[in-house]
């Protein structure tokens, strides 16, 4: 007769997967991307932008867009929850509607498959990423590769607006009390202390893997 087996214990729920949905909104380019969490561990999934410029200027069509596009990324990666980048408070108010739109939109979507949302302040984001609340795009770029180990890409002036998105995801998992470095990077006093003169480099943006079509 075989020896009783006890049941083997659930495994933590730091340990459980769990993946994020970034996204920062536009209305020309609109940047998405999605990791996955496991305890200290951050894998990218993937990272890349929905481009709307050669739909005209039909806000509607470019609304429907980002809603489709949107459904589309959640029923293939089925992430747990969407980090959502709050539009930028500038002087022209029509463009601050239809920012404010397509960031709704995309909270639709999300939450039309039931998933949460939570939103973050750009300062927010480049603070929890960089140290800075002040960084640019292509610092947070650049801080996104040593933290994450990803490749440099060529297309940067586009693809800023997918390591956007990429930092608004892992603003949200810093944010949920893992502020560690990802998968053995290093911590942004740690790169500083050894390239001080790094701070103010311009970089361009990276990927994990070849974009999808959008």
């Amino acid at each position: 007769m075989p020896a009783p087996t006890r049941p083997r214990p659930a495994p933590a729920a730091d340990l459980l997967p769990k993946i994020i949905m970034g996204v920062d909104p536009g209305t020309q380019i609109m940047g998405y991307a999605l990791i996955e969490v496991r305890g200290q561990r951050v894998d990218v999934l993937c990272y890349d932008v929905i481009n709307m410029k050669a739909l005209g200027s039909n806000h509607a069509v470019k609304l429907k867009r980002i809603f489709d596009r949107m459904l589309e990324l959640i029923d293939e990666y089925l992430p747990d929850e969407l980090a959502i980048e709050a539009p930028f408070f500038g002087v022209n108010v029509q463009s601050m509607l239809k920012l404010g739109r397509a960031q709704g939109v995309a909270i639709a979507a999300a939450l039309s498959r039931q998933i949460p949302y939570v939103e973050y302040a750009p300062t927010k984001v480049k603070q929890s990423v960089t140290g800075s609340g002040n960084s640019t795009k292509e610092q947070v770029a650049h801080m996104l590769r040593q933290t994450l180990k990803l490749p440099p890409i060529a297309e940067a002036s586009t693809f800023l607006d997918a390591t956007d998105a990429l930092a608004v995801a892992l603003c949200h998992h810093y944010m949920k009390g893992n502020n560690v470095t990802a998968s053995g990077g290093k911590s942004w006093g740690k790169f500083l202390a050894e390239n001080p003169e790094r701070l103010g480099a311009s970089t361009g943006a990276v990927k994990k893997k070849a974009p999808t079509k959008s």
